[in-house]
């Protein structure tokens, strides 16, 4: 019989429920004090873990910060099935764009030790490297500019599904990637039945 689950300690409650109200609503829009009657605790309570909304903030960011999961397939598959993964997220009713971009658009002014903005840099970059990794191992002479390429496919294809609310925009990067990847000499398949059929 599998055990139980470890029980949350009251930082982790504290960090999840920040995450999720701070990400669906809005960094500004949520202070302590909400997050702390969401758990039934008082502003003292989770001062005592996060000394100040900054460090809470800090720390939903961090909480963010995931690295792709290692995987075993082809890097060309790797890299095109990014842009699944958008789609499927992008038709979450919870989804409301990169919270890292959505820091940096709200609290950009106030940032004044950049302290936001590094750590949505790094994730920027992070995602920018393991493109470009994958590329490498495709042969790739110029992995650094078409891993910046792909990057801005993804940024452009999820302010796209913001602004229209329409999934198919990362079908869209995912066609552009394509033909990226195949300008570069890299094989790709065409794309399948299961996304022509999508795409209408």
């Amino acid at each position: 019989m599998a055990s139980p689950p470890p029980k949350q300690t009251m930082k982790e409650r504290i960090l999840e429920t920040a995450d999720k109200l701070f990400y669906l609503q809005g960094i500004r829009a949520i202070g302590v004090d909400t997050i702390a009657a969401e758990i039934g605790i008082s502003k003292r309570t989770l001062y005592n873990h996060f000394p100040s909304k900054d460090a809470l903030i800090e720390a939903y960011l961090q909480r963010r910060f995931v690295q792709p999961r290692p995987s075993d397939k082809p890097p060309a598959e790797q890299i095109l099935a990014t842009f699944d993964s958008l789609e499927r997220r992008f038709s979450a009713r919870d989804f409301r764009g990169c919270p890292f971009v959505n820091a940096v658009a709200e609290l950009g002014p106030e940032d004044e030790d950049r302290t936001i903005k590094n750590i949505a840099v790094a994730f920027k970059e992070s995602r920018r490297v393991w493109f470009r990794d994958l590329l490498r191992q495709l042969g790739v002479t110029d992995a650094e500019r078409l891993a910046t390429q792909l990057t801005l496919l993804v940024d452009g294809s999820i302010a796209q599904d913001l602004v229209r609310d329409d999934p198919g925009m990362a079908r869209a990067a995912k066609e552009a990637a394509r033909v990226l990847l195949a300008n570069a000499g890299v094989k790709v398949a065409k794309a399948d039945h299961a996304d022509k059929k999508r795409g209408g």
